[in-house]
């Protein structure tokens, strides 16, 4: 395998870059930051999205569409947003033929054109809270683009609500950052996470407040996976978006904005990988028990299928390879690249003793098991193996953490994991002095890992590390 993959430990991007091609999960696009999504990595996206989607919804937002192009003039009107955004913007300047009277931005997010929208949809304090969802794609001119990571085209989810009070604001953007997000990165994608408050440094432009789920790789670097705003009143203001309150009187409201992307996809990636190829938990596996027919003839297909159709009568999501005119080794080199969690091999001598054999993707394990016990043996392992990959990851942040009281020692260790220090020691200006040197401060928790209400907050926890 090491001829198909450069080792982890060798050349870590490269082995990325590496493991999306030979996976077949995606590929550059024509204009430079764009990526184009094969079938295999999309399989895995469609998983995310319904998993993501079900939890939105059991959150209380209902899915709708808004435009890809936002007039310019939409963005001006929230100073510290059109800031923030001005160097990623992709504007359009022409239109069929004719330069166009008002230049469009192509969408980097869609807080402003949306919340052009709460205020006409928006009167009364009965019309609150108004909690939407998009699924859509949104463009930030990347310069230095990674396939999953930054793209100057990606994928996501974007959440935009609004409120009535501060209080149901803050409170609507925490549901959606503990029992959207964190539930789904922790207990569908294995991956540990740690749940924070952004500096103001790192806050999301025009936002009050931005947690952030922070995972980290498998070379100790983070990754941050997902991001939950409070807006304030900003964009209320900004676009008037106004109700009539109970009392009597106009107020503005309570915006939040939240969302995920395709990025989630670099970080299965970059956690669960290994230099055999991609591990994909079992929960968000697109396949998780890929039949194969090892070689035919002795009735190894017919038993092949009867396996593939008592696996998919059982729940589980199955694939059959029963493709004997390509050899077997190619084709279970594949398997392991692509990450399938159980590979169920159908030959005739394991045929003839009444077995198949269980290779485990997690482990790599290969045990003959009677072909009446594949199901249970195949449920079992899903099981074990899902959480196997979420201690494993677990495992290595906790390895690769360190606590130290200096933010030269922060700096130091962010080389090679993350670094837990009091944020009196890092302050303002430590901060500064730590982006200066490519150290980013993750995320601040407090003592009991809790999420703060304020970076002003006594005893804060700073984390810091180097980052995609």
């Amino acid at each position: 395998m090491a001829r198909v993959l450069t080792p982890r430990a060798e050349d870590f991007p490269r082995w990325y870059q590496d493991l999306i091609a030979k996976a077949q999960l995606a590929d550059n696009g024509p204009v430079r930051g764009t990526m184009v999504i094969r079938p295999a990595g999309y399989a895995i996206w469609e998983r995310m999205q319904a998993e993501m989607d079900a939890r939105i919804k059991a959150a209380g937002a209902e899915n709708a569409y808004f435009p890809l192009f936002i007039p310019e003039s939409y963005l001006k009107r929230e100073a510290e947003h059109v800031e923030g955004f001005s160097p990623e913007l992709a504007v359009v300047t022409h239109g069929g033929g004719k330069q166009l009277a008002e230049p469009i931005v192509v969408r980097p997010t869609s807080e402003t054109v949306i919340g052009e929208f709460m205020a006409k949809w928006v009167d009364s304090y009965r019309d609150l809270p108004l909690l939407l969802n998009q699924w859509a794609n949104v463009v930030r001119w990347e310069l230095r683009p990674r396939i999953f990571l930054r793209t100057s085209e990606f994928l996501w989810q974007e959440g935009h609500t609004a409120h009535a009070t501060e209080a149901d604001a803050r409170a609507y953007a925490r549901k959606i950052l503990h029992e959207a997000y964190e539930d789904l990165m922790a207990n569908v994608l294995a991956i540990p996470v740690l749940v924070g408050r952004k500096t103001n440094r790192e806050r999301f432009a025009g936002a009050t407040s931005t947690y952030t789920l922070e995972g980290m790789m498998g070379d100790g670097k983070a990754l941050q996976l997902g991001t939950s705003h409070e807006l304030g009143q900003n964009f209320a203001r900004a676009f008037d978006i106004t109700y009539s309150a109970a009392t009597g009187g106009v107020e503005h409201a309570w915006t939040t904005s939240w969302g995920t992307t395709t990025r989630m996809i670099g970080g299965l990636i970059m956690v669960h990988g290994d230099d055999n190829g991609l591990r994909v938990p079992p929960r968000i596996a697109p396949v998780q028990a890929y039949v194969m027919v090892v070689k035919a003839g002795d009735g190894v297909p017919e038993a092949a299928v009867k396996l593939r159709d008592a696996l998919r009568d059982a729940g589980v999501r199955v694939a059959l390879d029963d493709r004997v005119d390509t050899p077997f080794g190619r084709r279970a080199v594949d398997a392991e690249l692509k990450g399938y969690p159980v590979r169920v091999e159908v030959g005739p001598r394991d045929l003839a003793a009444g077995n198949a054999t269980l290779v485990r993707r997690t482990g790599g394990t290969k045990t003959p098991v009677p072909v009446a016990d594949v199901v249970s043996g195949v449920l079992a392992a899903l099981e074990a193996d899902q959480q196997a990959l979420y201690d494993e990851a677990l495992a290595l942040r906790e390895s690769r953490t360190v606590t130290v009281d200096t933010l030269a020692d922060a700096i130091e260790a962010a080389a090679s994991g993350w670094a837990r220090l009091p944020w009196s020691a890092v302050g303002v200006d430590g901060e500064r002095e730590a982006n200066g040197q490519g150290v980013t401060v993750r995320c601040l928790l407090r003592a009991d890992g809790s999420v703060p209400d304020s970076e002003d907050e006594p005893d804060l926890q700073a984390i810091l590390s180097r980052a995609y």
